[in-house]
């Protein structure tokens, strides 16, 4: 998963208005909420994985 990714200053903006979100949903703890955060990606990474898997499965 090495892929860089340049973002503009209006997509910077956008992210960090959504980053700041996050944490005050934790209450402001910044660990608490980068471990959900990777909790999550690793959701999603999983849930990438079957699609793959089952589009190759289809070829």
């Amino acid at each position: 998963m090495n892929h860089i990714v340049t973002l503009d200053s209006r997509q910077e903006a956008a992210l960090q208005a959504i980053a700041d979100r996050f944490i005050a949903r934790h209450k402001g703890d910044a660990v608490r909420a980068l471990k959900e955060m990777i909790v999550l990606n690793g959701h999603l990474q999983e849930r990438l994985d079957a699609v793959e898997g089952s589009r190759r499965a289809t070829r």
